[in-house]
């Protein structure tokens, strides 16, 4: 430290950028342990909040790794810690992509995501937290499922086209809800891809729910793959010239 350091007394950027660090830290505990005192946790939310900065909106998704009782306490601490999150701006986006990537619920991320994201962009957005997914085994298939529910708002050839894999997920509500998606889409070119997921498909429940959306659309079912069509369609729906009819 210099003279002129040690009589006015500044610090150097160094100094002061350790100081914030560790500070940052003492923080981001308080908010990620549920035993924290209320007080001192929603403080520590508050003052990180101000920061508004990655460091700190990293540290303030911790408060969304756990949940506590009473429930409205709860939702009260995340709705804060969402705002401190949201003021941090474009400088959030890398936590948030990083948090999505392991977090046990997308509920809150998203709706940060919709606040940072200009409208024209949250799609790409959101398709990149979906690359991040595959059809495999996963121990919690909510992050997937809350994904492709989001993705129904998006009508498009990019969502349509990332979401389609999903049709033959290992896992039987993520189908459904690959399946709820396809539909809201409103793309004629996805039968050949539900219709060949309907032939691999063991649920009763999601072959309905194809068989019963290409119905209502009126789509027609490419030849090829009629034969296969005819021996997977559940019990309450025939073929009619190319076409999936329900039975009267």
């Amino acid at each position: 430290m210099g003279l002129f350091d040690l009589f006015t007394g500044k610090k150097r950027p160094e100094a002061a950028k350790k100081k914030t660090e560790r500070e940052i830290a003492r923080l981001a505990r308080l908010v990620g342990e549920k035993m924290t005192q209320n007080f001192d946790r929603q403080e520590a939310i508050e003052q990180l909040s101000a920061m508004a900065t990655a460091q700190s909106a990293a540290a303030l998704l911790k408060r969304f790794t756990w949940s506590m009782d009473p429930s409205i306490t709860d939702h009260e601490e995340k709705d804060a810690a969402a705002r401190g999150v949201v003021a941090a701006g474009e400088a959030a986006l890398e936590p948030l992509r990083a948090f999505c990537v392991k977090a046990d619920s997308l509920t809150w991320p998203i709706k940060m995501l919709k606040q940072i994201v200009p409208e024209d962009e949250i799609v790409d957005e959101l398709l990149g937290i979906l690359d991040e997914f595959d059809t495999e085994y996963v121990r919690n298939i909510e992050p997937k499922k809350q994904l492709l529910s989001v993705l129904e708002e998006f009508k498009s050839e990019d969502v349509r086209e990332a979401v389609e894999p999903f049709l033959t997920d290992i896992s039987e509500p993520v189908r459904y809800a690959a399946v709820t998606t396809t539909f809201a889409m409103q793309n004629p070119a996805s039968v050949s891809a539900l219709v060949e997921a309907m032939g691999e498909e063991e649920s009763l429940r999601v072959r309905n729910r194809i068989a019963q959306g290409i119905a209502e659309a009126g789509w027609e079912v490419p030849e090829a793959l009629l034969e296969n069509l005819a021996e997977h369609l559940p019990p309450d729906f025939r073929l009619d010239s190319g076409k999936i009819v329900r039975v009267a």
